[in-house]
């Protein structure tokens, strides 16, 4: 956000909250029944900003590192002169003291007063007079999330495909896979009786009621005609991390209520937020049911489960008959064929939708997750409904954030850093973690300078006011999303930039700050946020692009449960997690409407009528750029244009098999099914990371509409390309397929940099879009001076294999080894579990190891490494790097087994690895630490044959990679690299276990 915002609009903007005196306190009296309160403006600053200007009244503005003196002469004299400018605007109009409310003249000019809209319109035009705003109701979002999607209103998806939000969802059942639910919620009450959809149900649900083994019958919960089922799993043992957990489906944390409340609550339920009402809620799905499986358990504030327990609770909800999961949990962003990932392929397989979270680790690239082609992987973008809130600095500097709630008149300024009770940890203090690590001595009084990270944001707020603050500014460092939360004190949150200066500036002596009161507005929307993780996908190497679609993901508002949540029953979250729940709603409002559409007809409906543009018609931004498909992937959901997509893509089990195999992996059912390129999947969206010189994709549309379609390729080609599909138009009947080729040709694209287009396919036969919309998909491509393998896994002390080259260019290939290297192996004693890992200050500890590593300068490669097959089944391990004796994390590998792997660059690193968890009955555990440095030269157990050949673009050749003379049960690493007889062009790594 900019800082020093002036002017009328910023001003007016400013004026649509109610603001809590700084001055002279409210003025008691009876409003008339046919006003609304309106706040008034004076152009007259008040005593905080008052530099002069008044004959025989010096200026009030504090000097810096000053406070406002209430009690000098001058003040009183200023204050007197406001006194007289109000009475003389509310003369002016004919506003009577008992209409009048508040009066400010501190921290803002002028009054709150009940008017009726002639005096309002009056004031609006007298002098003296900056702005007249009518009170606004402050609501936050799942509240408006409906709205935004095109749910609400007469020609809004509920009503035109429903015929109302009653049964909006109506036969569908959505499981949600998370840390339980509140079931006392207002979201999840019994629905009315008879339930018109209820022989549907009946003929589908499998699942049960358990109710909980707490003796106490209030910690359990009953079920009802919305939460037709509930399970919980605990083998995984991390039930009993916290005491105070409950061992039934109820949720301690809240992260599952407000998934599940997101994606199907009941219809426009009262939300409230410290006794405040907040608005109407509602899930995307209302009429939907609502299938419970808790498999995550709070761990002290975040919730967590293991792998067996996550397994257990997808193949129990596709047992139990769930139509739609959403799963807003992490996952590997390096893997395809992790269990989770493959309990999903068999969930899609029998015709369950899987929405999960594309992660929260952006804007970094590869940090998406969930990247199977059966899943769809959700992005967080944010919604048009905004709330600014002003810091000002005591040096007359003001800084813009987003926040919540009244404003605070000026008061001492202090960084938490500075306010850390004895014996605190550093760490904590300056992140302004709850429970007794601010000392009240020092922060009783003051707006408190917090850094985000670590804890929960609004965590820092209630640390505050332990403490005795009477305000937070919290920022970020690095950059994140800005976020209005509802604190438990007054909050500015601002970006990093504002928080850097704000924190030099509470350095001084004096240093003092006002909060403004936070004001509702549109703003443009959607942009991406900040945290949503980012193409392109790690797994398959850039040949299917992830993420699939982006959804509102930013101060959602949704059911929490009250025990993790500071006894609130709803709250603001955000993060993928939020954007997933949307998604997985609105795949049940298209399944209840066409219940015969497969998981990958609904994904294709929402992919290929997803919009890429904001709500001004420019394109989606992020950090103030056009976002790409890395990260919203094909676009922004559009519920209504997505019941009629007019053509779908479609694939299954064996298409998925082939992908799988195409990408690497090994196995079975590669054998019976065999492989693709991966880039042929016949997906909604096309992605090809590895472009030599030209290549050829195949796809095949399915007409879903009752009406034949004549579709006209509309082509937009990636920068740097050409792009050719035959043929360019396709005459499809009613349930018929048509195939098609799309080839693109890099003309000049830069070498190794990803370029985007589209490919639409428009209906001519349909010109008013009755029946169909325009098709578009997704065009993503890297140019390559060479499609090689990017790692091979081989086995043995000797043995070859072939390695396929596709070159982008005609001339000469070169081949030369470098290594094999064996690993440097450091074997870690680890005892027990550390699920809530400190990123922020890291230490070793039982369940932490630590390892320093050095890479040379001259290094190729350097990986470090851990196994699934060298621990027990159920191990989860996570992987982080640091600037040797810093806090500076450079690198983390935190899927959920034990299969993680650094790539790291010249330098000295501390790498931690965590015991996230470990299977049921065990506590302790050997786990090998692996590290490879491989330098350029060959160490004379591996070759690469021939060391030279001629080559011409796109047509592929074979490098045989051989190595010999390796120890029986050691892990080598090695590399060969390719060169075009000057430069080198590209690598395979060779990773042999001996």
């Amino acid at each position: 956000m900019s800082s020093k915002r002036s002017g009328r609009f910023a001003l007016a903007a400013a004026l649509s909250a109610l603001l809590v005196t700084s001055g002279a306190g409210p003025v008691r009296g009876e409003p008339a029944s046919t006003s609304s309160l309106y706040i008034v403006q004076l152009n007259a600053p008040p005593v905080a900003g008052y530099s002069g200007g008044v004959s025989g009244i010096p200026a009030t503005k504090p000097a810096t590192g000053e406070k406002i003196d209430l009690d000098s002469s001058a003040t009183r004299a200023y204050r007197a002169h406001l006194k007289s400018e109000r009475q003389r605007t509310q003369r002016l109009a004919g506003v009577t003291a008992s209409e009048t409310l508040y009066e400010y003249d501190v921290a803002f000019s002028g009054y709150a007063a009940r008017l009726s809209t002639a005096e309002a319109e009056k004031l609006r035009r007298s002098p003296g007079v900056l702005a007249v705003s009518k009170n606004a109701v402050h609501q936050a979002d799942t509240i408006s999330t409906p709205d935004l999607l095109g749910l609400t209103g007469r020609t809004g998806v509920w009503q035109r495909e429903f015929g109302g939000a009653a049964k909006a969802g109506l036969g569908v059942i959505v499981g949600v896979i998370d840390t339980g639910v509140w079931p006392e919620n207002p979201a999840f009450a019994a629905l009315p009786n008879p339930r018109p959809d209820q022989r549907i149900i009946n003929a589908k649900w499998r699942g049960t009621c358990q109710r909980g083994e707490e003796t106490d019958p209030a910690r359990n919960i009953t079920c009802n005609n919305k939460i037709i089922g509930a399970r919980y799993f605990t083998e995984g043992g991390l039930d009993e991390t916290n005491p105070d957990e409950f061992r039934s489906p109820r949720d301690f944390n809240g992260h599952g209520s407000h998934t599940a409340g997101t994606s199907v609550g009941n219809h426009n339920v009262d939300s409230v937020i410290d006794s405040q009402k907040v608005g109407k809620a509602s899930g995307m799905a209302p009429a939907a049911r609502l299938a419970v499986y808790k498999a995550l358990w709070d761990q002290g504030g975040s919730g967590s489960g293991t792998t067996v327990d996550l397994v257990a609770a997808i193949n129990a909800a596709v047992a139990d008959g769930v139509d739609v999961i959403n799963y807003s949990i992490s996952g590997s962003t390096t893997s395809f064929v992790d269990p989770v990932e493959l309990a999903f392929l068999n969930a899609a397989n029998a015709g369950v939708f899987v929405a999960a979270s594309a992660g929260n680790s952006g804007p970094a690239a590869s940090t998406v997750a969930h990247n199977s082609p059966w899943v769809t992987t959700v992005a967080a973008s944010t919604h048009d409904r905004g709330f600014a809130k002003t810091v000002t600095l005591g040096n007359g500097t003001s800084y813009e954030g987003s926040g919540q709630g009244t404003a605070v008149p000026s008061a001492p300024l202090i960084d938490a850093v500075q306010a850390g009770a004895a014996g605190a940890p550093a760490a904590e203090v300056q992140l302004c973690y709850s429970g007794g690590r601010l000392d009240p001595a020092k922060v009783t009084g003051r707006i408190v300078v917090c850094l985000r990270g670590g804890n929960g944001r609004t965590d820092k707020s209630l640390a505050v006011k332990e403490a005795g603050g009477v305000g937070m500014i919290l920022y970020n460092d690095p950059d994140n999303s800005v976020n209005a939360d509802y604190h438990f004190v007054p909050t500015v949150h601002v970006d990093s930039a504002a928080g850097l200066a704000i924190k030099a500036y509470a350095a001084t002596a004096g240093a003092t700050a006002s909060l403004s009161a936070s004001t509702a507005f549109k703003t443009r929307a959607p942009e991406m946020a900040t945290f949503s993780s980012k193409g392109p996908a790690r797994a398959g190497n850039g040949d299917l692009l992830k993420p699939d679609i982006t959804a509102p993901g930013v101060d959602v508002v949704a059911p929490v449960a009250p025990p993790g949540n500071h006894g609130r029953t709803w709250d603001a979250y955000s993060g993928t997690s939020m954007s997933s729940p949307h998604i997985a709603g609105l795949a049940a409002l298209l399944i209840s409407e066409n219940p015969g559409w497969s998981p990958m007809w609904v994904k294709s409906a929402m992919m290929t009528t997803a919009g890429q543009t904001d709500n001004s018609g420019g394109p989606i931004q992020r950090a103030g750029v056009p976002a790409t498909p890395f990260d919203f992937g094909a676009g922004h959901v559009r519920p209504g244009l997505s019941y009629r997509p007019g053509l779908v893509y479609d694939s299954a089990y064996p298409d998925w098999i082939r992908f799988a195999c195409g990408t690497g992996a090994t196995g079975a059912a590669c054998d019976q099914y065999g492989a693709i390129d991966p880039t042929d999947l016949n997906y909604p969206s096309i992605a090809i990371g590895d472009l030599a010189g030209k290549q050829t994709t195949t796809r095949t549309v399915r007409n879903i509409t009752r009406l034949p379609g004549l579709y006209e390729a509309k082509i937009q080609a990636p920068a740097g390309t050409t792009v050719s599909v035959s043929p360019k138009r396709l005459v499809v009947k009613p349930g018929r397929s048509a195939s098609f080729k799309v080839t693109v040709t890099r003309t000049d694209a830069a070498i190794g940099q990803w370029a985007f287009g589209s490919l639409t396919w428009v209906n001519k036969a349909d010109r008013k879009k009755l029946v169909s919309s325009d098709v578009r998909s997704p065009i993503a491509v890297r140019p390559v001076a060479i499609a090689a393998p990017v790692q091979a896994d081989v086995t043995g002390v000797s043995g070859s294999t072939g390695l396929s080259i596709v070159p982008g260019y005609s001339g000469t290939l070169t081949a030369a080894p470098a290594g094999l290297v064996p690993s440097t192996a450091d074997r870690l004693h680890l005892m027990g579990t550390e699920p809530a890992f400190n990123t922020a200050a890291p230490a070793a500890g039982p369940a932490v190891g630590k390892v320093t590593f050095t890479v040379p300068s001259e290094t190729r490669l350097a990986r470090a490494a851990t196994f699934d097959a060298e621990v027990p089944d159920g191990t989860d391990l996570d992987l982080f790097a640091y600037r040797a004796g810093t806090t500076t994390l450079v690198a983390s590998s935190a899927g959920s087994t034990a299969e993680e792997a650094l790539s790291l660059a010249a330098g000295s690193y501390d790498i931690y690895v965590v015991q996230f968890a470990t299977p049921p009955g065990v506590n302790e555990l050997d786990v090998t630490h692996h590290a490879w440095a491989v330098g350029d030269t060959a160490a004379g157990n591996l070759t690469a044959t021939p060391a030279q050949q001629t080559v011409t673009v796109g047509s592929p050749v074979t490098v045989t990679a051989g190595w010999t003379g390796l120890t029986a049960g050691v892990r080598y690493l090695g590399v060969v690299g390719y060169g075009d007889g000057t430069t080198r062009i590209g690598q395979t790594v060779l990773s042999v276990i001996a």
